[in-house]
């Protein structure tokens, strides 16, 4: 399957999963909407009654995450926040409430379904710091260093050029900007047959990076402080869960990924005077040796 081709599909099936919502069919026993309508152990229990309740109920079922990136970002008051595959809206209104009226949370996503959803989701909650974008995280629709933090939850994994996303998270950010998202992260190898599948890949399964080439792709994209975090990791009655229904032997697959797909925290930061390859600085001076006289 091309990069397009993926692209297209991931779009159809979030779609689906807003249009599933926006039609009170979300099943919100995850915290989220599993596409086969069962409890997705990936996406259960994310977020604690407090927050859940603060939030319009949509926009907690349409929550596709592994994680809760805006209590681990330490968001502050007045920080311009990105969220990367923004969904319902759930962690760009939890990331306004964390800024504050003087800050601003940008969600971006490629779904028509899910900007909708999470306009409305915005409107229900009263929020007047938010604003949603349409684009694709591969090319994002933000001047060069332009927000304080990235946020996602369990996009990246979807993206069919990973190394891409990062290079331009690092690009909109500011200087000392921090990179701070919850995936999927593999441990180990994996068996062909769940990296060549769809649905898997759909499910946040099949796409996930290993641990080790994430750290490198940060590292090549010029982050720094790079950390690799496990929040949660998945046992053989899991990967049954989110084996189930992909077409897949789940009774011979599962015990072989018992503990390699683990929810993980990634964080990173964009040096404070961060040098591009071109030898100017993030805010566009030149220092290089070469073009100082």
């Amino acid at each position: 399957m091309t990069t397009t081709d993926l692209k297209e599909t991931v779009r159809a099936k979030y779609g689906e999963a807003a249009t599933r919502v926006t039609a009170g069919e979300g099943n919100s026993c995850c915290g989220g909407v599993a596409f086969d309508g069962s409890c997705d152990p990936i996406t259960a229990d994310l977020y604690d009654e407090a927050e859940a309740g603060s939030i319009p109920e949509d926009a907690l079922r349409a929550s596709l995450g592994c994680g809760n990136p805006t209590a681990l970002a330490q968001l502050g008051e007045g920080e311009t926040v990105l969220d990367l595959g923004s969904g319902g809206g759930i962690d760009v209104l939890l990331s306004a409430r964390r800024v504050g009226p003087t800050g601003k949370a940008y969600g971006l996503d490629m779904t028509d379904e899910m900007l909708t959803l999470a306009r409305e989701n915005a409107r229900l909650a009263g929020a007047t710091n938010v604003e949603f974008l349409r684009g694709e995280i591969e090319n994002i629709p933000l001047p060069t260093g332009s927000v304080d933090v990235i946020i996602s939850n369990c996009v990246i994994n979807l993206s069919g050029d990973k190394a891409q996303v990062l290079r331009e998270a690092f690009r909109v950010l500011r200087p000392g900007g921090r990179f701070a998202v919850s995936d999927v992260v593999v441990r180990g190898e994996v068996p062909p047959e769940i990296r060549r599948n769809m649905e898997l890949w759909i499910g946040c399964v099949a796409g996930a990076l290993e641990e080790a080439e994430f750290r490198r792709l940060l590292t090549e994209a010029d982050f720094e402080e790079v950390e690799i975090e496990p929040t949660r990791v998945y046992d053989v009655e899991d990967a049954r869960s989110f084996l189930a229904g992909s077409g897949v032997d789940v009774d011979a697959l599962a015990p072989r990924i018992e503990g390699r797909f683990v929810s993980a925290f990634v964080r990173g930061r964009k040096p404070a005077a961060a040098l591009n390859r071109s030898g100017t600085s993030a805010a566009g001076a030149c220092c290089a040796p070469e073009c100082c006289s």
